[in-house]
């Protein structure tokens, strides 16, 4: 007789049980990390350094090719091209011979404050950081002119009607000029929405702690 060979049993393969974790509180309400929020900075720095680049390029053209005093009518006579140095602030603004110091120290403190208004912008908050980074463009283009030239500002863009004109202003003008307009508006449109809410403005400084 034939014996016939025994099967040992075959063992199920133990399936692991699953192994619970706990997370903790800290690690549930920790804060979305820098990578994850809405990026503020682009708009600020696009335009800040548009504002530079442009006000540097147009007043050294207007530096080496214009004709100093001599008006160059571009659009008639409402839009002009006249050399002049400026060693004051934008408009004619001047305190004698102390101007070039004076009006440089008050353009680093305003640049300080400005940064700081940036520092504590709500990530996302495009409108604010635009309007900031023409204002900082602005007062940097004419603060690169002033430690430049001891001349003064080279303002060149000359607009009125006959002998009604504005004052002769630059591209750094123009910058400061609309990113202020800018930033009132985000101001007062992010204070309405505070006022609606009954909390604080977005971009209030004790509503969130300032990004680094």
């Amino acid at each position: 007789m034939t014996q016939e060979p025994t099967q040992e049993p075959t063992q199920e393969p133990e399936q692991a049980t699953p192994r619970m974790t706990r997370t903790s509180p800290r690690a549930r309400s920790a804060p979305p990390s820098v990578s994850a929020r809405p990026a503020k900075r682009p708009a600020f720095w696009w335009a800040a350094a548009a504002v530079v680049a442009a006000d540097v390029a147009s007043k050294y053209v207007a530096h080496t090719r214009l004709p100093l005093h001599v008006p160059q009518e571009v659009v008639g006579d409402a839009f002009r091209l006249t050399l002049s140095y400026n060693p004051g602030a934008a408009f004619g603004m001047h305190v004698g011979a102390a101007s070039r110091l004076v009006f440089t120290g008050l353009t680093v403190l305003i640049v300080g404050f400005l940064w700081q208004l940036y520092r504590e912008t709500a990530p996302g908050d495009q409108r604010r950081a635009l309007a900031l980074g023409l204002v900082v463009g602005g007062a940097l283009g004419n603060l690169v002119n002033r430690l430049w030239s001891a001349r003064g500002v080279v303002d060149f863009l000359d607009v009125g009607i006959g002998d009604v004109r504005f004052w002769t202003f630059n591209v750094a003008d123009v910058g400061v000029s609309v990113g202020a307009v800018l930033l009132v508006w985000a101001l007062s449109r992010e204070q309405a929405g505070a006022d609606a809410t009954g909390g604080s403005a977005p971009g209030d400084a004790r509503a969130r702690p300032a990004d680094p």
